[in-house]
């Protein structure tokens, strides 16, 4: 098996480095873009939402089933970044400019782009991470693969909200205070990085594991197995409880700031010669403390198992995200020692997450004799959308509900409600994930035996 060369790895990194700096603009931005600068009511944009994200969830496999099929001199899935990068580019900047049309045109506008992006967001994503699978068929190199590319996504995440909002204030004043074209502007030149990175992507990595014919398996038996899987339903609600958490909070982030903080504060770095709004702050700051909630995950789990870490982190979440409703527009410190803290325990959740699912594959295996870890990840993988376009769709509700209004002052119950938007209602998300995890029967015990089990097994076959 080749060892895999350090540039390959950041290759392959430099692709999650261009899907997640779109992706934190949609997740921080896109919602505030839609009502505040393109002028669309929010119930609309959560209902959009909920549409185009619950139809990307089912474009996924769909992606994937024609990826596997692909042949070319590249390989099954290094074209889809080559030719999928530019459109990628396009259709986000697209999304971002706001044509002169009347409100049920731009909705329709909104609605075509929007589910555009998604489309050509899997169609790029859903090949990048399959191509983990044939760089290495060592698991230490696609470890340390999976490894690049976590860092390189949050680095990519980080980068962008550390330039949007200087981007978009920098062309806003280039076309004399037109916010709109600032946001078009900022937005592509986000994109050409996007484009540039996955470019760099293609052409650092290769593709060198062919596929085997394998038995065709009986995907009905695999969807019974997994229906009757436990563990499965149970880690199920706990992630979409805790995406749903993140998308709130993400989501109302923005509001918090221009309407019941309402300052323009400019702060100035320390050690660099950089300034930043409060909102770019925060976000920041979140980032920073998700990857530091990351790096704790393995220590932690050692000592009180995984299990132990996500009822600790989201029982943690919760308490501090209640906290936040008792803030004043002028605790701007206690609100970002919030949002670090409650950034670390949400920050350890996602690899939690896919290492549970893991587990649930050996415990499948385990209790019926067949493996599905496809159908396990792959459904895994579609929840959390779902969970995504729930929190999304949520987040437009609940401000059209507590009668929110763009660009004007808003009254005591709608900021009080934008208020419950960061604090009590991500709390109800993180409390029911708690309640859904204390119920999860795999802890480090039953899995020891699960595996030794599995290994008696496979040495008699």
């Amino acid at each position: 098996m080749a060892t895999i060369k350090l540039k390959e790895k950041i290759g392959y990194g430099f692709g999650d480095f261009a899907s997640s700096m779109f992706w934190k603009i949609f997740t921080m931005y896109l919602l505030f873009f839609y009502t505040d600068v393109f002028g669309l009511p929010a119930a609309a944009v959560g209902t959009m939402f909920l549409v185009t994200r619950f139809w990307d969830t089912i474009f996924d496999p769909v992606v994937g089933i024609i990826s596997d099929r692909t042949e070319s001199k590249w390989g099954k899935f290094r074209p889809y970044l080559l030719w999928g990068a530019l459109p990628f580019g396009i259709i986000g900047t697209l999304m971002f400019i706001t044509p002169s049309f009347g409100s049920s045109g731009k909705l329709i506008y909104a609605y075509i782009t929007y589910t555009l992006m998604m489309m050509v967001y899997s169609t790029i994503n859903v090949p990048y991470a399959s191509l983990l699978g044939v760089i290495s068929s060592n698991p230490k190199e696609r470890n340390s693969l999976s490894s690049y590319r976590m860092v390189f996504a949050f680095i990519g995440s980080f980068v962008a909200l550390l330039l949007i909002d200087p981007l978009v204030q920098f062309f806003k004043q280039i076309h004399h205070g037109n916010i709109q074209l600032g946001w078009t502007m900022g937005v592509m030149t986000i994109a050409v990085l996007c484009i540039l990175f996955f470019w760099g992507c293609f052409a650092l990595t290769k593709e060198r594991i062919q596929p085997i014919s394998e038995k065709t398996r009986s995907l009905k038996a695999d969807i019974k197995d997994l229906i009757a899987n436990r563990p499965w339903w149970i880690l199920l609600g706990a992630g979409i409880s805790a995406l749903i958490f993140n998308s709130i909070r993400d989501g109302a982030a923005v509001y918090y700031f221009k309407y019941y903080v309402n300052k323009d504060n400019m702060v100035q770095m320390p050690f660099v010669n950089l300034s930043l709004t409060l909102t770019t702050l925060y976000l920041v700051l979140g980032q920073a403390a998700n990857i530091l909630g990351i790096i704790l995950v393995t220590p932690l789990s050692t000592v009180i198992g995984k299990k132990g870490v996500y009822l600790s982190s989201m029982a943690v979440a919760t308490v501090l995200s209640i906290f936040f409703f008792f803030l004043s527009p002028h605790s701007i410190a206690l609100m970002m020692i919030l949002q670090f803290f409650i950034s670390i325990c949400a920050g350890s959740i996602f690899p939690l997450l896919w290492s549970m699912y893991a587990d649930i594959a050996d415990f499948s295996e385990w209790k019926n004799n067949r493996r599905a870890t496809g159908l396990i990840f792959s459904s895994s993988s579609m929840s959390q959308k779902f969970g995504w376009a729930i929190g999304g769709a949520l987040t437009g509700w609940l401000l059209s509900f507590v009668g929110f209004h763009a660009n004007v002052m808003q009254t005591h119950e709608t900021l009080t409600g934008i208020r419950m938007m960061l604090s009590v209602f991500p709390a109800i998300g993180t409390a029911l994930s708690v309640l859904f995890i204390a119920f999860y029967p795999l802890n480090e015990k039953k899995l020891t035996t699960i595996v030794s089990e599995l290994n008696e097994k496979r040495k008699q076959h």
